[in-house]
């Protein structure tokens, strides 16, 4: 009986500018990967089409890349890379091999991003809620506010007033992150990576 081949390697850009383009273009030619097995993805057609030429394929669906690709190279603008990576962090699974161009952003961050739903479900576990229900409900409020960030535009503080309810149970979760430092914790964690990935540029 015959051996069964391997499955092709499949690489995935989450982002589609001159970085990433770059990039697939040089694994294609170095004969590291297909171009048939390169998923690029980016919120319109403009950058898209530099990646169609090469032959390789296209969407608009960041989630789509991390399901068809294990290794996934993130070549966004570093401003827009949180939002993104809360988008993708419901289908990030322990396989998954993520790489991070975008300036400034470590892979500490990448980390403690696509873990976020992980702390939030666990929250909810300890409340009594069923693991999986939790998990499930954790990610689709992480989908959902990136959704609303990305497509609708509108700055976090105006999504944050938008859906407190005086009195609510809303308000009071975040006034629980507020008193536990989060908003600080977040910050430090940016300014620390930033910091790293400039002291690493100068080496």
């Amino acid at each position: 009986m015959a051996a069964a081949e391997p499955s092709p390697r499949r690489v995935g850009f989450v982002g589609a500018g001159r970085m990433a383009g770059a990039i697939a273009q040089g694994l294609i030619r170095a004969g590291k990967v297909e171009a048939q097995h390169i998923l690029a993805s980016a919120p319109t057609d403009r950058n898209l089409c530099h990646f169609q030429a090469l032959g390789c394929r296209t969407t608009h669906s960041n989630q789509e890349v991390l399901q068809s690709c294990l290794l996934v190279i993130f070549a966004t603008k570093p401003h827009v890379l949180p939002a993104v990576l809360a988008e993708v962090a419901p289908v990030v699974t322990t396989e998954h091999i993520l790489v991070s161009v975008a300036a400034g952003v470590s892979l500490s961050t990448l980390e403690e991003v696509c873990a976020f739903s992980e702390a939030l479900a666990e929250g909810a576990v300890k409340m009594g809620m069923p693991s999986s229900l939790a998990h499930r409900i954790a990610a689709q409020t992480l989908l959902g506010t990136a959704k609303m960030l990305l497509h609708e535009g509108q700055h976090p503080a105006q999504l944050r007033s938008d859906v407190c309810t005086p009195g609510g149970t809303t308000i009071y979760g975040l006034h629980a992150l507020e008193q536990g430092g989060l908003r600080a914790a977040t910050m430090s964690a940016v300014e620390a990576a930033t910091c790293r990935a400039k002291e690493l540029s100068r080496k």
